[in-house]
């Protein structure tokens, strides 16, 4: 797939509520603000995150960021906070991913999967099984979804494996930033 210069209109069918042995992957809610702040103001997370990583400092960003990615939900887009038994623990995300290139990005007509966990969270398996519901929902409308890490960042390849995404390399094709490419099916 690649971008071809006309927009591809595929629905995605991302249930509101996803539901696994131990988690609840939901929509963001405007009570989840602190959680986002304290989440993204972590270097540990912040640091494989965008083009140039960077912590959020600001209480008023995630309160923008908890907006934002609301009003993004759609085709092709979703944005679940996890819970376990109730309490947010991460986030998991759909969305078209932007070919490298000149700005502004375009599309490059992939569509990505991603996660981010608090760190009192890694290593119990969450982010393995909350990105496996959403990959699995995501599979049930696409025929291919992609992810992206930064080389060093082990965890998050050792997940994709997990979810049962192949291995492809290194790349440069999206965001302008060389990453390894992983893909399902």
């Amino acid at each position: 797939m690649g971008w071809s210069g006309r927009a591809r209109v595929v629905r995605v069918h991302i249930p509101t509520e996803l539901s696994t042995g131990r988690l609840v992957l939901r929509p963001w809610r405007d009570d989840d603000v602190a959680f986002a702040f304290d989440l993204y103001s972590r270097w540990e997370v912040a640091r494989f995150l965008g083009r140039t990583p960077a912590v959020m400092t600001d209480p008023a960003d995630a309160a923008r960021r908890v907006a934002r990615l609301r009003t993004l939900e759609g085709d092709l887009r979703a944005f679940r906070v996890v819970t376990l038994a109730g309490e947010p623990i991460g986030t998991v995300m759909l969305q078209p991913i932007p070919a490298s290139g000149p700005e502004p990005l375009r599309p490059s007509g992939d569509t990505e999967i991603g996660w981010h966990f608090h760190p009192d969270h890694w290593g119990h398996g969450y982010a393995t099984e909350a990105a496996g519901a959403l990959l699995g929902a995501a599979l049930a409308d696409l025929p291919r979804v992609v992810a992206v890490t930064y080389p060093e960042n082990a965890a998050s390849q050792r997940v994709c494996e997990r979810i049962g995404m192949r291995g492809l390399g290194p790349t440069d094709a999206y965001y302008n930033v060389r990453m390894e490419l992983f893909a399902a099916p």
